[in-house]
């Protein structure tokens, strides 16, 4: 019966032995978790692989060209395509096919880019005679009489010279060509340059048939305007085919100016008269101008009619 007991507890000892070491196992597995944690989210942020907040990508290893590079070149690219579909001279060298969409007069057109871009130019170094009766300036051309006949026949070159760039240009492709010596914009914000035609230079011809004198500024071709505006003058080519004398004489000879009759209501305006003479008639024998036929008080009446001379 001792013997039983003892063998009894015996057999409890080993059972709790075998129970501690199958215990031990079990709680060193369940450490590891933590560790695995650890390793997911570094508990320093500067440790492991750092990213790019901006692009949530990782940062270029050193000595590996940045992706941001290509970003570069491509708005360096897009930058210059901007620039050549806006096609407007950028370079002083430029040279641009143009189409002329409006003559507003010899020397001043309105014209498209190839993109569509509108503009104004302004031809470099000539000038033809205003297209206004009142703001025509004899001053300015050398030889031409500040009277009624020089103005009228200044006048009347004005006129061809805008009937000249309307034939010759309107709605035509042309090349305009800009100059490295000259300002690029003038005073009205207006394109400063040449007009070539079919490879001809449409300035220098305005000069050379004598629709133009030469506007005196800073340019390259100044020198060759020059000597060709001379031999136009020596020439008495286009405006400068003017005799003072005998455009007077020519003047006087006709007498006094058939003018229409009085309206029925004896109040003239401008639509009562054919011509721009006319009108001058009754303004310069009427003192005090009654029919207000001189609106602007520059003492031409009716600017805006025709003069007489354009069909003589």
């Amino acid at each position: 019966m001792r013997q039983s007991r003892l063998l009894a507890l015996v057999g409890v000892v080993l059972l709790v032995a075998l129970a501690g070491c199958a215990g031990t196992p079990a709680d060193e597995s369940a450490t590891p978790e933590p560790e695995s944690e650890s390793t997911d989210i570094p508990a320093d942020p500067s440790e492991g692989e750092s990213l790019d907040e901006s692009t949530d990508q990782p940062e270029p290893e050193v000595g590996t060209e940045p992706t941001a590079t290509t970003n570069d070149t491509e708005t360096t690219d897009t930058a210059e395509t901007v620039d050549e579909t806006t096609d407007q001279p950028t370079e002083e060298t430029d040279s641009y096919t143009v189409t002329i969409t409006h003559v507003i007069d010899g020397d001043t057109m309105e014209f498209e880019y190839e993109n569509g871009t509108e503009d104004t130019i302004r031809l470099l170094g000539v000038d033809t005679p205003e297209t206004t009766l009142s703001r025509v300036d004899p001053d300015e051309y050398p030889g031409i009489d500040d009277t009624t006949p020089g103005r009228d026949h200044l006048f009347e070159w004005g006129e061809k010279a805008s009937d000249l760039a309307i034939e010759e240009l309107e709605g035509e492709q042309v090349e305009i060509r800009v100059d490295s010596e000259s300002d690029r914009r003038g005073y009205f914000g207006r394109l400063l340059g040449y007009i070539y035609v079919e490879g001809n230079n449409f300035n220098e011809r305005l000069l050379a048939d004598g629709y133009a004198r030469m506007y005196d500024s800073q340019f390259s071709m100044r020198e060759v305007f020059r000597e060709t505006e001379q031999q136009a003058q020596d020439d008495d080519v286009g405006l400068w085919d003017y005799d003072g004398e005998s455009a007077s004489e020519e003047s006087a000879g006709d007498g006094e100016v058939d003018v229409p009759p009085e309206p029925a209501d004896g109040d003239y305006n401008c639509g009562d008269f054919d011509t721009q003479e006319q009108a001058q008639y009754v303004l310069e024998n009427e003192p005090g101008d009654p029919y207000g036929l001189d609106r602007d008080g520059n003492g031409v009446a009716c600017e805006s009619l025709p003069s007489l001379r354009l069909y003589s």
